[in-house]
């Protein structure tokens, strides 16, 4: 497809007008590339009033809703692994009437220099005969923010962050514009916070001269929510294909989905007892699991021991059997960094993590045949891995509430209730405050 016309400043500020029939056809499926980044866009959704059933399993996509979300675990994956799931869920949601796909990343783009990213982005832009594709990370609400193209987390350059220590994606190069070059042979071409603070029509001048120029991608700066809101409405008058964080998402979905009809009954919380479940490393989840062993049990596992990950399964689930139905209990892998740090040096980073998901993947799916109807989640993949165990093909978002986002329930004659943490989020007593919610 060429390149749309130039369009002026009343084109990209005019608001949709979506006739009552077209606000039930289905209109835009999101792809996130994890499950706790997935189920976060859909609770925004839906405290937005926007119905946004949550997939985590191609089949089980149906149709019904004028947004659906689908949650992937391709942030990690292997290219041709990742491509080859991304293309099953765009086939699926395709077939079921939705004319727009994105792709939802985290706010820091997290990736490596190989991918997955800009091959996902090339996918969906060939796959729907789009280009450029437009591009946007940070969370300005969690002051994760880009400058001229540059990824500033928590105030500092990432590559001067904690997340220059992060085993899997290490991000050591701040300046995504050149970072994802590496990841694509179309061009990056960048459009930045000062340009955007010139208005829609620069912006709209801007992006014709970078796409005249031959790139097939423009990354904005996402500064503050304003600059949010100046791109996905130029996204949405040029309608191109999105590959942005999750502020942008959200708001390039509320934008889109106005007009939708009467949203559904709130979901309920399925009854039974809690189990906490944690995969992640790092001094956030030990804080709060040092913080949950004040009130509940706490069982910490080894990666290292030698007697072999069957028998680490058959003994937690030994030491559950004990406090199942009489309180709330935690299991993790996470013990001191150093233990992290040793697990990694004998497994190598990635087949450690897959280690621990399989470990507490395997415990889940047993404590769900021992009664468990209440699981915590603590970190991304591990969300994933737990998920997929239990079997669950698609939820019900809550709408955020005090805690925040992460709360799902996969409704049915059995129900399970979620809570699906990131792992580096929320205070010390976030565990505890989400058994709390689970009611």
């Amino acid at each position: 497809m060429m390149w749309p016309p130039p369009l002026g400043r009343a084109a990209i500020f005019m608001p949709m007008s979506i006739s009552s029939d077209a606000a039930l056809k289905p209109s835009l499926g999101i792809i996130a590339d994890d499950y706790t980044g997935a189920l976060m866009v859909a609770c925004y959704l839906e405290a937005a009033g926007i119905y946004a059933p949550l997939v985590f399993d191609a089949k089980a996509a149906v149709p019904g809703a004028r947004v659906i979300v689908a949650g992937t675990r391709t942030r990690l994956a292997p290219v041709e692994e990742a491509l080859s799931d991304i293309k099953a869920i765009a086939d699926a949601f395709t077939q079921l009437g939705y004319s727009r796909l994105s792709y939802k990343t985290s706010a820091g783009f997290d990736s490596t220099e190989r991918g997955n990213i800009g091959p996902v982005a090339d996918y969906l832009a060939d796959r729907q005969g789009i280009r450029p594709v437009v591009m946007a990370a940070g969370f300005p609400e969690f002051n994760i923010t880009t400058h001229q193209g540059y990824l500033f987390y928590r105030g500092r350059l990432v590559s001067e962050s904690i997340k220059r220590f992060d085993p899997l994606t290490p991000m050591s190069d701040p300046d995504l514009v050149r970072f994802l070059s590496r990841q694509t042979t179309h061009g990056v071409g960048l459009i930045n916070h000062i340009q955007m603070r010139q208005g829609p029509q620069a912006v709209a001048l801007a992006a014709d001269a970078l796409a005249g120029a031959g790139n097939g991608h423009i990354f904005f700066d996402i500064s503050d929510d304003e600059d949010i809101e100046i791109a996905a409405r130029f996204a949405i008058a040029r309608e191109l294909v999105v590959v942005a964080s999750d502020p942008f998402a959200v708001e390039y979905t509320k934008m889109l989905a106005s007009g939708e009809g009467p949203q559904k009954p709130a979901p309920h919380h399925a009854k039974g007892p809690a189990a906490v479940l944690a995969g992640t490393v790092g001094p956030v989840i030990l804080r709060q699991l040092e913080a949950f062993a004040k009130t509940y049990p706490v069982l910490s596992l080894d990666l290292l021991d030698p007697r072999g990950s069957e028998a680490v399964i058959g003994g937690a689930l030994a030491w559950a059997d004990q406090h199942i139905g009489a309180q709330p209990f935690a299991i993790s892998t996470a013990n001191d960094a150093g233990a992290a740090e040793r697990a990694q040096a004998a497994f190598g980073p990635i087949a450690a993590a897959r280690k621990a998901e399989y470990i507490l993947a395997s415990i889940a799916s047993a404590l769900r045949d021992r009664g468990i109807r209440r699981f915590v989640v603590a970190g991304g993949e591990t969300s994933g891995a737990v998920v997929r165990s239990l079997g669950i093909g698609a939820v019900r978002a809550f709408a955020e509430g005090p805690i925040g986002t992460g709360f799902c329930v996969a409704e049915g004659p059995d129900p399970i209730s979620l809570f699906l943490k990131p792992g580096k989020h929320g205070g010390d007593d976030i565990l505890i405050q989400a058994l709390d919610h689970m009611v």
